[in-house]
């Protein structure tokens, strides 16, 4: 905002320069007046815009100004200020300067004025100083400052998400300083862990908290720490309840200062580490797993589940009845149900499952257990049948084909040669789909078969199939 400040009577003026001012001629004032501003205008006593100087190419659209009033050539909001002016140096009063914007085919131009009145009021000079790059550094600074504030909100916001980690973590931790080893802050779980009420570890020397026994052990560890980020965990007994923990500790600089990152870790913790690590590995198996009540209601499943049957997510089919997806509703799950209670597993049970889009029923196998507790829960592992089928190397020969081949031979020959050679045929397209299956390793291919390796090499050697001038894989 342009104050009084900027006007000629906060100025200091001159002693005695009316000699020097006084010689001044024409040519000499055109000049001061050309220098002292951008746009300089001459105008009457209404505002008519008698001759004007100003820079062609940073003022293009100025050009035609001479001859018309200075009101015309400002936006509606400026047009005030030009009247305030206006009348001012008519009055001979002080001006102080003022912003006004100037409209064109490329925006508004702003400029600051003050108007000097001469020859008794009868005429003035409006001397315009161009704003445009103060305002492109004004813009600047806006962007930098806008940056800054988001820069900052962004900080705030992910030291509220970490401050929220910290303090809702079931593992203790706290904030050791270097020096002194003071603890700085603790979460509630170092609190509980320790036996002491909220805020009396700050400022407390962390190797106080265990035993005199732990506490060298606990203060070289935070030594090496310091030095080191491989430093192994070690035992150490609390001062109250003699509990044993694990301490451990990693180091960081913060604000050209040294902090220590403590971590305690009882068997509870050990315990929940273990869980998370098994319960990731189900939710990234292949197989789908379904964890289900004794009402079949699923309580969860991995994602290779939820992409079976279709659904956005967990969500979505948590608390629905297991029986609307996998097998004959009211039968299948109630005999495996059975089978588990009498041997207490169901192992490669086939029946089908069901997606929520209404596909068609796909062919799977489920193997299950039940826990041991008294409201036993159900694990399913489900695996699709036909994928695996399609997974499969493609044969050499069709089955299809084959089977058209022995369908000709239909009154040609009598049945029960007809039953030989298919016997032969799907015994002989088992083997092929074996070595195929077993990239042609003939013992892998035996095991799976449930044959001995002899009785594999001799059906080779009787259907001509693989390389028979070998007898060992």
């Amino acid at each position: 905002m342009l104050t009084r400040k900027h006007s000629v009577d906060a100025k200091r003026p001159f002693a005695d320069s009316g000699d020097v001012f006084g010689a001044i001629g024409a040519d000499a004032a055109k000049t001061l007046a050309m220098v002292a501003g951008d746009v300089v205008l001459i105008l009457d006593t209404s505002g008519t815009i008698l001759d004007a100087s100003f820079e062609e190419d940073a003022f293009p659209e100025f050009a035609g100004w001479v001859g018309a009033n200075w009101l015309d050539t400002v936006t509606v909001e400026s047009r005030p200020k030009i009247m305030e002016m206006l009348a001012g140096a008519r009055k001979g009063e002080t001006q102080h300067w003022r912003q006004v914007n100037h409209p064109t085919q490329h925006g508004d131009v702003p400029l600051k004025y003050v108007v000097v009145s001469i020859e008794g009021g009868e005429r003035a000079i409006a001397f315009g100083r161009d704003l445009r790059e103060f305002g492109k550094v004004q813009q600047r600074l806006l962007q930098v400052q806008q940056s800054l504030e988001r820069d900052y909100l962004r900080m705030r916001h992910v030291e509220a998400r970490y401050r929220l980690l910290f303090e809702r973590s079931r593992e203790p931790v706290m904030i050791v300083e270097a020096s002194d080893y003071r603890i700085r802050e603790a979460n509630p779980a170092a609190y509980a862990l320790v036996g002491a009420r909220a805020g009396s570890l700050v400022n407390k020397q962390l190797p106080q908290i265990f035993s005199r026994k732990s506490a060298p052990a606990a203060a070289a560890l935070l030594a090496s720490a310091l030095t080191s980020n491989s430093v192994s965990p070690v035992p150490v007994m609390l001062a109250k309840g003699s509990e044993e923990v694990q301490l451990s500790a990693s180091g960081f600089s913060q604000d050209r200062r040294q902090y220590l990152l403590v971590r305690l870790h009882g068997e509870e913790a050990a315990v929940s580490s273990d869980q998370a690590t098994i319960a990731d590995i189900i939710e990234d198996m292949p197989d789908a797993f379904v964890l289900a009540n004794t009402k079949m209601e699923i309580v969860t499943a991995n994602a290779a589940f939820i992409e079976m049957v279709r659904a956005a997510g967990l969500d979505q089919i948590r608390g629905t009845d297991l029986s609307n997806f996998v097998g004959r509703p009211g039968i299948d799950l109630d005999l495996i149900a059975g089978q588990i209670d009498k041997e207490g597993d169901a192992r490669n049970v086939s029946t089908i499952l069901r997606a929520m889009s209404g596909e068609d029923d796909e062919p799977i196998e489920i193997s299950a257990v039940a826990t041991k507790a008294e409201d036993p829960h159900y694990g399913f592992v489900i695996r699709p049948i036909a994928r695996r089928m399609r997974d499969l190397p493609p044969s050499s020969e069709e089955l299809p084909r084959s089977v058209e081949q022995l369908t000709d031979l239909v009154g040609r020959m009598p049945l029960k040669d007809i039953v030989r050679e298919s016997t032969d045929l799907i015994e002989r397209l088992c083997i092929e789909a074996a070595l195929l299956y077993t990239s042609d390793n003939r013992a892998s291919a035996a095991e799976i078969l449930g044959l001995s390796r002899q009785s594999l090499y001799s059906k080779l050697h009787r259907y001509g199939l693989g390389n028979l001038q070998t007898e060992s894989d």
